[in-house]
């Protein structure tokens, strides 16, 4: 008798990935296509269900080989009923019946949630914090992200929770795209960072690189921020300090509340690497309580582009 599969979707803005994996979150096969947002992203459902069909046919599979498809989606999701609406950067305006279209072109059964909690999951499953039933996920991106995996479960409040993005780490700092004041996301994302750089160097009166860039007016990124910390520019090394107190904070304050095993960090900005770490560990143990500062760890996520896949294949097997 064949071990039955999972089919992982992590969809995306402008990539939509695909993975066949094992019952144990084996990866056997991976692929993607194209988002196509165009036309109010009336065709992704529909191409999602064309490329799974295809892969099906071309390995000789069927439906009854697979145990589920699972997803994770921009936008706010119903995880009961596997709707989502609100996904802009996929142009949906308006509620999308997924799993009901999935679930009818496929003949598989689908589950779906956040896809911030399906690479916290993925990342609880098969990377970092492989082996622990209590892990945070925060993603450093465009956004703050993430994700809160309790007791093995992932915790959803009643919709929003794991918005790490918007703790608040400066009432007096940055408006937020949400509408408030200092949310985390204004000064840990990758445009957070640049934001903090390029304010900083107004006022910063030494010889630095990273201040003769901004201004010049050359494109300056998170990238070129860490990278002239690590060769010791003074300013750089001012932004990113000031980057990792933000975010250590706002691990201490996640840690005291939930005393998870792990915070993984993942997101571009993730590929700082040690230096991260080591930095966002110092602001961390310094306000964290007592029995939190050794029982947490602070960790990079290490699956990469593979913890949304890998996550969605864990829904499957989360909700059977």
């Amino acid at each position: 008798m064949r071990m039955k599969k999972l089919i992982g979707i992590d969809l995306g803005g402008t990539t939509t990935k695909f993975a066949f994996l094992k019952e144990n979150g084996e990866v056997e096969e991976k692929w993607s296509i194209p988002t196509d947002s165009q036309q109010e992203g009336k065709n992704i459902v529909p191409n999602i269900i064309e490329s799974i069909n295809q892969n099906l046919s071309k390995k000789g599979l069927s439906s009854s080989d697979f145990l589920g498809i699972g997803m994770g989606s921009p936008g706010s999701v119903d995880i009961e009923k596997g709707t989502v609406i609100g996904a802009y950067n996929l142009n949906w305006k308006t509620l999308q019946p997924v799993k009901e279209q999935i679930e009818k072109g496929t003949n598989i059964p689908f589950y779906i949630d956040n896809d911030a909690n399906v690479a916290a999951l993925g990342e609880q499953w098969k990377g970092a914090g492989e082996g622990s039933s209590n892990v945070v996920f925060i993603t450093l991106g465009t956004g703050v992200g993430g994700g809160v995996v309790a007791e093995g479960n992932l915790v959803h409040g009643v919709g929003t929770a794991g918005e790490i993005g918007h703790i608040n780490v400066n009432p007096n700092g940055y408006q937020c795209t949400c509408g408030n004041i200092g949310c985390l996301e204004t000064v840990a994302s990758a445009t957070g960072v640049v934001r903090l750089a390029q304010d900083f160097a107004k006022e910063f009166d030494r010889n630095s690189v990273l201040k003769g860039l901004i201004n010049e007016g050359q494109e300056v990124t998170a990238k070129t921020v860490f990278d002239q910390a690590k060769q010791g520019d003074p300013l750089a090394e001012q932004v990113v300090n000031k980057f990792y107190f933000y975010l250590g904070l706002a691990c201490s304050n996640i840690a005291n509340v939930l005393s998870p095993d792990a915070i993984v960090i993942g997101g571009g900005v993730s590929a700082a690497g040690e230096m991260l770490v080591h930095g966002v560990k110092e602001y961390f143990e310094k306000y964290a309580f007592p029995q939190v500062r050794t029982s947490t760890k602070i960790k990079l996520a290490q699956l990469g582009n593979d913890a949304g896949v890998i996550g969605a294949g864990s829904l499957v097997k989360m909700n059977m």
